[in-house]
Order: C-alpha cells, then structure tokens, then sequence
C-alpha cells in the first residue's frame, strides 16, 4: 500500500531537475524572444514574445495569431484573437534545457521540448504589423 502511494505521489511532481518556472522567471526568460515548439524532434511552431506579455503565435506552414499570456495556479495560460478560452502550460528548466507540459495532456506525456528560434515564420502577414 505504501508503495503504491509513494508511486501515485512520484507521478504527480515534476521529474527530477525539472523546475517550474513562474511568471516573472517565464517573462523575464522569453520577452523579445521567439521560440519553437517541437514534438519528437519536429518543430510544429514558434511563438514570438513581445513587451508586455504580448505574443504572436504559428503553427508550421500557417498564418500567426496575436494572443497574449498570463500566469494562473503556477502554470502559463495563452489566449489567441480568435480562440475562446485559454490554453494552459507548466514550463521548466531541464539543465539549460526549456520543456512544457500542456494541462490537458495525459500523465506522462512527452514534454514539448521548446529553444531559440530565428525567426518567426508565417504563411501570411504578420498582424498588427
């Protein structure tokens, strides 16, 4: 029995080396960046963060949406022009490393692993630009 409550615990915190970010670590590390996101090794898209929490977001291949961010319950909610609703993550450092975890994801999902990228790439015009 106690195995098995040590196990569910174990499930429930971050792996080790993982450290949550909070708002002021995650805006102080992303503002003026533009970083990708990437599943297995293959980026899906990139999100550019702007001067107060603002961000314009891609996925691969389509057109950004401007949306912007805040922190709720130690995780980092997004909200895009044209999606009710907002859509939540947990950030951590791993090493000099950068990986997310979606809210709705599954227990022991793979993180999406998130870097630098150059440049923000859209299939149509940036807006408010």
């Amino acid at each position: 029995m106690c195995r098995s409550l040590l196990f569910l615990l174990a499930l429930t915190l971050p792996a080790y080396g993982e450290e949550p970010l909070s708002g002021a670590a995650f805006e102080a590390f992303a503002t003026g960046q533009t970083l990708s996101y990437a599943m297995g090794g293959t980026v899906y898209g990139a999100e550019q963060y702007l001067p107060g929490r603002q961000v314009i977001w891609a996925f691969r291949g389509q057109e950004c949406r401007k949306g912007f961010w805040y922190e709720e319950g130690g995780q980092i909610c997004f909200v895009y022009e044209d999606e009710p609703g907002a859509q939540c993550w947990t950030f951590s450092r791993d090493g000099d490393r950068l990986q997310a975890r979606f809210s709705g994801d599954a227990e022991g999902a793979e993180p999406v692993q998130v870097q630098e990228s150059a440049a923000l790439t859209c299939a149509g015009p940036v807006p408010g630009v």
